[in-house]
């Protein structure tokens, strides 16, 4: 899985519109979150840091619910952009957590366990957790 991971607001124009999870690592305003969706139809989620999530108004945040698009909190650790666009999530981090949901072990437990292991985002690890419930 990976994440398009974007500097800045005049990156979204530029993004492929077959994105379906972005990073914002600035501050996005309520017309770059709609710029970002009109950009990219396909896009199933949004990471913006803690920082900018507890200061973002409301009605964004219920706007793209009911676009079902799920606004998620958290950074992405030891990424580099200069060496890639993308943060990629392990292939062998999806199967564990797909593994432990399978098996029975609670969403928040899965998160809190991955989470200590691979210092993702709890709600990035809580996504991947129920799109594999919901495939």
């Amino acid at each position: 899985m990976k994440l398009r991971v974007v500097s800045s607001k005049n990156e979204i124009p530029n993004l492929n519109p077959n994105e379906r999870i972005v990073h914002l690592a600035f501050r996005p305003s309520n017309v770059d979150f709609l710029t970002l969706m009109k950009g990219c139809p396909r896009l199933r989620a949004i990471q913006v840091p803690p920082s900018y999530h507890k200061t973002m108004s409301k009605a964004i945040k219920v706007f793209l619910e009911m676009q079902g698009i799920d606004l998620l909190e958290g950074d992405v650790w030891g990424h580099r952009k200069d060496i890639d666009e993308y943060f990629m999530v392990d292939e062998e981090t999806i199967g564990e957590i797909e593994s432990m949901i399978t098996s029975g072990v609670g969403i928040d437990e899965t998160a809190d366990q991955i989470q200590k292991k691979t210092r993702l985002a709890t709600d990035l690890i809580k996504y991947i957790a129920k799109s594999k419930i919901t495939a």
